[in-house]
């Protein structure tokens, strides 16, 4: 029996595997490397090894320090997550020839369908040849060989567009997996991403446990997954059970396993097999009444499955969260997640906890919120819900894009499929400024602060001046006023009839209206609504010449435009130079047409966010 579990992985997973082997009474270890010595899977663990010497990005690859970890630590078993060295055959050999027990499919399974290309030989499938791509072939998607996460994926779909596009995704995928083989592939434009979960036993019991659909996705990264997959027929169900189970008798897969499909025009079109768990394994887990990390456990220490798998009942809808902005080409957010929290009836899994900080060296996703319900129109609702009212306290999310993609017709119906962010995405992340009442209710209960801590109480004898106070929401500068008098904060065009530090209740005509408030140093949250305080003056000194280009986040500049250099024309929208954060790259483009009057940075630079990369001068 499995008395001790190393899980070489990080953030929600690591947190999520250690919470099942806690109700097994497994001890449990956790390795970091330096970035993440606070981090939340590190502090929830029995035991906590640093992995040295490598650099953050570069650490959880390091098969040698985890292997050294978990015998150090006493462990007989590693899990392994997802991502990372998930489906890296000679690192579970390692774990093997160490004398500890591998909880995930034999090594020869994982070398197989790892490389996506052996997998697609393996089920009689060939990719192009990207020597002999013609224009006939357009669309084809560039595809890393090892990995997934959509990194290491390109659209091309110019001729011309496809060296840089095998360039870039090599660099990415040898980020990511310390694997830079890719392959091209042809690339159906509305299909959608449905996948099979399956867990075989090493007695020759198979589950296919139910389908998933996970066709919303940005950058080929899953967005929102449920289960089951809606509108499937009976017969293709069935195709898909069938493909699903033939993958896996193919390789005499034992444990958790996915196979995915792209489904169109009423066919499934293999794509790949994952050996490992998924991030979206929740919502099985929900449908089916399951745990699989615990399944997988059993599985691992020889006991069998039951012929038969549970049955399905209801409906289950995940959203990641991920700190960035969809808006602005889904840039990573960096800071401090001072407060997240969800509503009760809703499962979170959470690498993190309130006051960490979200670096820039990993994946921006800060939870999963799943919802489960008899029927999918429930749980769509439910889901919906919890995320309008959950509180979500630090960097810019993509939470008001979960909430209009999960109340969107398309997706409600059923309708959705790969395409749907390309569609979409401008009026989803059309979100305005917010509450328009959000800025006053923050300078209310600022006044308030100020006031309880004053010995005058703030109001005067003679009428005044009304009081001023700027704040910033979604960019754009608000100025407010009001006023102390009396009989307390007053201001045009509402009635005050409560504000606090902490809550400002507003009659607006007629109807009250609560907006709870808190303040991190200069971050204020009112409601759902984001803002910055501002000075009560603008510092002419921060501020930057037009065309200026700021870095986004912080990240290292990988790459600069061949032959860019100060003087260079350049248009609207052409690429300068790209940024690499959380193992993504990020193409930096001209804000205008003009010239390039400075650059200041180099390849391989480290830069913060905000700090002057270039200017374009517009002509």
């Amino acid at each position: 029996m499995i008395a001790s579990v190393l899980v070489a992985n990080r953030g929600e997973i690591a947190c999520r595997i250690f919470r099942t082997c806690r109700e097994w009474g497994i001890r449990t270890v956790a390795v970091h490397s330096d970035a993440d010595e606070n981090a939340l899977h590190a502090r929830v663990a029995d035991t906590a090894v640093r992995l040295p010497g490598a650099a953050p990005a570069e650490t959880y690859l390091r098969g040698d320090l985890i292997v050294k970890a978990a015998i150090a630590s006493g462990a007989d078993a590693v899990h392994p997550g997802y991502g990372f060295l998930s489906e890296n055959a000679d690192f579970a050999r390692a774990v093997i020839d160490a004398g500890l027990v591998w909880i995930g499919p034999s090594p020869e399974a994982i070398e197989t369908m790892a490389s996506k290309t052996r997998a697609k030989e393996l089920m009689g499938i060939a990719s192009l040849d990207r020597d002999r791509i013609t224009e006939a072939d357009l669309p084809v998607l560039v595809k890393a060989a090892a990995g997934g996460g959509g990194r290491g994926m390109r659209i091309v779909r110019r001729l011309e567009d496809l060296a840089s596009a095998l360039e870039g995704a090599r660099a990415e995928a040898a980020s990511a997996f310390g694997d830079g083989e890719v392959f091209v592939e042809p690339y159906l434009e509305h299909g959608r991403h449905v996948e099979v979960q399956i867990l075989a036993d090493s007695h020759g019991t198979i589950w296919p446990l139910g389908t998933r659909d996970c066709s919303l996705q940005r950058r080929h990264q899953k967005v929102i997954e449920e289960a089951p997959a809606p509108g499937l027929s009976q017969s293709l169900t069935e195709d898909l059970y069938a493909l699903a189970v033939q993958a896996v008798c193919a390789v005499a897969y034992e444990g958790a396993g996915t196979v995915e499909f792209l489904v169109a025009d009423g066919r499934a079109h293999f794509l790949e097999m994952n050996t490992r768990l998924q991030v979206e394994h929740p919502v099985t887990e929900a449908v089916f009444g399951i745990d699989l990390v615990a399944l997988q456990i059993r599985v691992a220490e020889g006991q069998a499955l039951e012929n038969d798998p549970p049955r399905a009942r209801g409906h289950a809808i995940e959203a990641r969260l991920y700190a960035e902005d969809p808006a602005n080409d889904w840039t990573p957010q960096t800071g401090t997640l001072h407060r997240l929290a969800v509503p009760e009836g809703i499962r979170l899994d959470t690498g993190y906890g309130d006051g960490d900080d979200i670096g820039v060296h990993y994946d921006p996703m800060l939870a999963k919120a799943v919802a489960h319900a008899p029927t999918r129109a429930e749980a769509l609702r439910k889901l919906a819900g919890a995320l309008e009212h959950a509180t979500i306290h630090g960097p810019t999310t993509n939470r008001d894009l979960l909430l209009r993609s999960l109340r969107h017709e398309e997706f409600t119906t059923a309708r959705m499929d790969t395409g749907f962010y390309d569609r979409h995405l401008p009026e989803l992340t059309r979100f305005g400024t917010g509450d328009p009442h959000a800025p006053l209710a923050a300078a209310l209960a600022d006044a308030a602060r100020a006031r309880a801590h004053s010995r005058f109480g703030g109001w005067r004898n003679l009428p005044s001046q009304p009081q001023m106070r700027r704040y910033e929401v979604a960019g754009e500068e608000h100025e407010v006023h009001y006023r102390h008098t009396r009989a307390g904060l007053e201001a045009d065009g509402v009635r005050v009839v409560h504000a606090d530090a902490e809550l400002v209740v507003l009659e607006v005509d007629g109807v009250q209206r609560k907006f709870e408030v808190t303040r991190y140093g200069d971050e204020v949250y009112v409601n759902a609504t984001t803002l910055k305080a501002l000075p009560r003056f603008p510092d002419p000194a921060a501020q930057h010449a037009p065309g200026s280009l700021l870095a986004p986040m912080p990240g290292t500049v990988v790459k600069i435009a061949d032959g860019l250099t100060v003087g260079a024309a350049v248009r609207a929208g052409e690429p300068l130079l790209w940024l690499e954060a959380m193992k993504m790259q990020h193409k930096i483009t001209a804000p205008v047409t003009g010239t390039l009057s400075a650059l200041h940075v180099v390849p391989g630079q480290q830069v913060t966010v905000g700090s002057l990369l270039a200017v374009v001068q517009e002509t």
